[in-house]
């Protein structure tokens, strides 16, 4: 029987079933090379463009220059994450049922990719508490975007690409990318935002941004080959797959993840305010923001070399691990630094610690139960992972400008603690489960 007729599989034999696994594995190698390079250059050129957007660098000084307050700050990263909570169970639901992903990935990509031509045109365009509505106005809607487009293209991802060449793709295009966006935040900081070019230095940083971003989605709309489905789910209403989701809870190892994610993910809360204290030690400018963020992103960029083959080789709970313990070290290295040299080694661990945690974080929900939950695994990770992310940086910012940083860095630094208690002693590296 079809596949696609059956798409639930309740009506399969086993030897059906095997069948259109084994189909569809075997269009995943036939097109390997294909997809894997669309996959690179796409990949490549996105980093390149929203690493200078979601690096915690740019964005943060961008709202202290509009506005001189933390709370601000901390209110602008809220709202994209705040978007990145509401998007990714409805964008789950709207995919797992389909047969090809591929169009749906472009159309919330190019959606995405628009709200960063919108920060770009109101900044050029707008002024006063006009812009900054319009600001957070496209922040909100960038965080939609941004969660319908991580779970898409993380589902196509599992679609195209086999487990055991995941990881050393994502560490070899974050590689290139990061390197590029590292050398173009370095550029932006120095250049665009110092000289003002184009009459808002910001702004033109979000343009190249948009363009790099609009090719790399481009190129993979061009040279993707996606198979069909071999299983997938029934087509349901968003809200009754919802009532189904403690099912997915059942799975005590994937249970666990969640709980480890969601400390983990406290340490996001903090990126916006690591370079807003920097500046309160360093002196806030053009040259700090752009050196600041070549470190992050050099040293993130350097990481993910390591990173993908050495969870490609032993599994990404290894690198889960590793990554926390490199978030602990530069935060409390920034909150003991009070000169150039510990904060700029501080951002540099900082770097690679959220690009381990990143890229594991991606990587291991894929790997946790059957096949045709992975779109809603990925939906419920990045939705838990999107609330926190939205009220804790409206509650850092609130704190900091009442407490100032001390009792946010304790909290941090106390949360990843847990975090990688819970992945050390709760969660099994799920590489040593048979794969459906």
């Amino acid at each position: 029987m079809d596949p696609i007729e059956d798409p639930d599989g309740l009506n399969m034999t086993a030897s059906a079933r095997q069948r259109a696994l084994d189909d569809h594995a075997r269009f995943m190698d036939e097109n390997l090379p294909r997809n894997y390079r669309a996959n690179f250059i796409h990949g490549v050129l996105g980093m390149t463009g929203f690493r200078l957007i979601y690096a915690p660098t740019i964005i943060p000084a961008y709202l202290l220059v509009l506005t001189g307050s933390t709370a601000a700050v901390g209110l602008g990263a809220a709202m994209l994450q705040l978007g990145a909570t509401i998007s990714p169970i409805a964008s789950g639901s709207r995919i797992e049922h389909r047969s090809h992903i591929l169009p749906y990935a472009i159309k919330v990509g190019s959606l995405m990719r628009l709200m960063i031509l919108c920060l770009a045109l109101s900044g050029w365009f707008l002024t006063g508490d006009i812009l900054l509505a319009a600001t957070f106005v496209s922040f909100l809607l960038l965080g939609f975007f941004t969660g319908a487009q991580r779970v898409a293209f993380q589902m196509l991802m599992s679609k195209l690409i086999p487990i055991r060449k995941r990881g050393r793709l994502q560490g070899y295009r974050n590689f290139a990318g990061g390197l590029i966006a590292a050398v173009l935040a370095w550029v932006a900081g120095n250049y665009f935002i110092a000289d003002d070019w184009l009459g808002n230095g910001y702004a033109t940083t979000f343009l190249l941004a948009f363009i790099l971003t609009s090719m790399g989605l481009f190129v993979l709309r061009a040279l993707i080959r996606e198979p069909a489905a071999a299983i997938a789910r029934p087509q349901m209403r968003m809200r009754d797959r919802v009532r189904e989701f403690p099912q997915l809870l059942r799975n005590r190892d994937f249970a666990a993840f969640l709980v480890v994610q969601s400390l983990a993910t406290l340490a996001r809360v903090g990126g916006p305010f690591w370079t807003v204290y920097a500046g309160s030690r360093l002196g806030l400018d053009g040259a700090l923001v752009g050196a600041l963020s070549f470190m992050f992103l050099a040293s993130d960029t350097v990481s993910n070399v390591i990173w993908g083959p050495l969870g490609d080789r032993y599994g990404f709970k290894l690198v889960y691990l590793l990554s926390l313990c490199s978030l602990l070290a530069g935060m409390v290295t920034l909150m003991l630094g009070h000169t150039t040299l510990p904060i700029y080694a501080a951002f540099m661990m900082l770097g690679v610690g959220g690009a381990g945690w990143m890229l594991a974080s991606t990587t291991m929900v894929l790997e946790f139960g059957e096949t045709q939950d992975t779109a809603m695994r990925l939906a419920m990770a990045t939705t838990v992972e999107g609330a926190i992310s939205a009220i804790g940086p409206v509650l850092a910012g609130v704190l900091v400008a009442f407490a100032g940083f001390t009792p946010l860095f304790a909290i941090l630094i106390g949360a990843v603690s847990l975090a990688l208690l819970g992945m050390l002693f709760k969660v099994r590296e799920p590489r040593n489960r048979p794969q459906s």
